[in-house]
């Protein structure tokens, strides 16, 4: 079962951004090696960004913007994602004005600056009713055991 093998994280509930942007729940990166984050945009009123921070503690402490790796399936109602597309500049990126669609970010612990070993991802306000939620999927962690280590606390 997926469920035993990784650790998945709510990192933002579905809810309208739309007046305040949605900023995901920092994790940390500390227990596990490999972070992939699927941010879903169901009715989309507007294009919007979203970005990466890096911190060195799930409080936000010493937040940055970093550059990500991420795939894209922007046509509404499909499940195909786009070619891996590297390296993205901090400032982050455009999302399509499509209904239903989807993004994977890309994180490995080993990018991140060090001192960092936490992560969030942010949905900018785009200023029209549009949807989005956030979900995290840890793997490859540190130690193999039943119950995964918290990735929202310290």
């Amino acid at each position: 079962m997926l469920s035993e093998k990784v650790k998945i994280v709510n990192m933002g509930p579905p809810v309208d951004v739309n007046g305040a942007g949605l900023d995901g729940a920092y994790v940390s990166l500390k227990n596990y090696k490999w972070a992939t984050i699927v941010i879903q945009l169901g009715v989309t009123g507007a294009a919007g960004s979203i970005t990466v921070e890096e911190a060195k503690a799930v409080d936000g402490t010493g937040a940055q913007a970093i550059g990500f790796n991420y795939r894209a399936e922007e046509t509404a109602g499909e499940d195909t994602l786009g070619p891996l597309t590297e390296a993205t500049a901090a400032n982050g990126i455009t999302t399509s004005a499509n209904d239903n669609i989807f993004y994977v970010i890309e994180i490995s612990a080993a990018e991140l600056s060090d001192g960092y070993d936490c992560i969030r991802v942010r949905m900018s306000d785009p200023a029209a009713a549009t949807l989005v939620s956030m979900c995290a999927i840890l793997s490859q962690p540190r130690f193999s055991q039943e119950n995964l280590p918290s990735a929202i606390t310290d």
